[in-house]
């Protein structure tokens, strides 16, 4: 059965999506890859209560690490992208490149990027951790601006000469 509920954070209104209450998608305003309306199921007070917690953890500099079940459906590909991300460490950043070599298909950095931007549970799984080779700034379902402001949020440090969107 899916629940789902949504949550204002510095980011805008954030959509948590809950499958027999373990958290299984994680969505912002005209996210790229979200699901239909339809494929929410019933909206609820609170889908995921410990989500909630830590994502405003998160966002309030309290939090460096989520310790959420998550249930992620995608591909043994993807998985194992998914699975990748989640080793990038809090304030740091890695390339496609680098993440392809991490699962050890390095040839398959075009693969690593459609897999990171299908990951159905973003900032939990920190796909905005991921840049392009040259550092820059590349595709993030939530949009460019937020995977700035949440890199900022990390102390990344300012990325692209653009200031942060919301201050720690």
């Amino acid at each position: 059965m899916c629940s789902h509920s949504v949550h204002d954070s510095p980011l805008g209104p954030l959509t948590l999506r809950a499958r027999d209450g373990v958290l299984d998608g994680l969505y912002m305003v005209e996210h790229r890859h979200g699901p239909a309306a339809e494929q929410l199921g019933e909206r609820v007070a609170d889908a995921v209560p410990a989500a909630r917690e830590q994502l405003a953890a998160y966002f309030a500099g309290e939090l460096r690490e989520f310790s959420l079940e998550v249930a992620l459906r995608g591909t043994e590909f993807q998985q194992r992208v998914w699975a990748a991300l989640r080793e990038i460490p809090f304030g740091e950043t890695c390339s496609y490149a680098e993440l392809a070599v991490a699962i050890g298909q390095p040839t398959a950095v075009r693969a690593v990027g459609l897999a990171n931007g299908k990951n159905p549970v973003s900032i939990v799984v920190p796909c905005h951790r991921v840049v392009g080779s040259n550092g820059s700034l590349t595709g993030y379902g939530g949009g460019t601006d937020r995977k700035r402001a949440l890199l900022e949020l990390e102390g990344a440090g300012v990325v692209c000469g653009e200031p942060a969107l919301f201050a720690t």
